[in-house]
């Protein structure tokens, strides 16, 4: 089952944050606290853990966008062939 990546608050006043970069593409597999890129929020750049393992399916937010908390980021699928029929949805 596929799993949605949001953008998490991290701190009491987080409204939004700034994805810096990207360190899995389309297709790479993922283990559960591989850093999935950097976020920068107030000034200060957070790393973004998976939260789970799989294959990441598609990447809905591209650097130096600009996101409210609760954005999904990304789609982490729990196989290759889950990840495929994603990518063409």
């Amino acid at each position: 089952m596929a799993v949605e990546v949001i953008l998490p608050k991290w701190g009491l006043t987080m409204e939004d944050g700034t994805v810096v970069a990207w360190h899995k593409s389309v297709g790479d597999t993922v283990a559960e606290g591989d850093v999935l890129g950097e976020v920068e929020t107030e000034k200060v750049e957070n790393e973004l853990e998976a939260p789970c393992a799989g294959v990441v399916a598609r990447i809905l937010v591209e650097e130096d966008d600009t996101v409210d908390v609760g954005t999904v980021l990304m789609i982490i699928a729990a196989d290759a062939a889950e990840a495929a029929s994603l990518a063409q949805a």
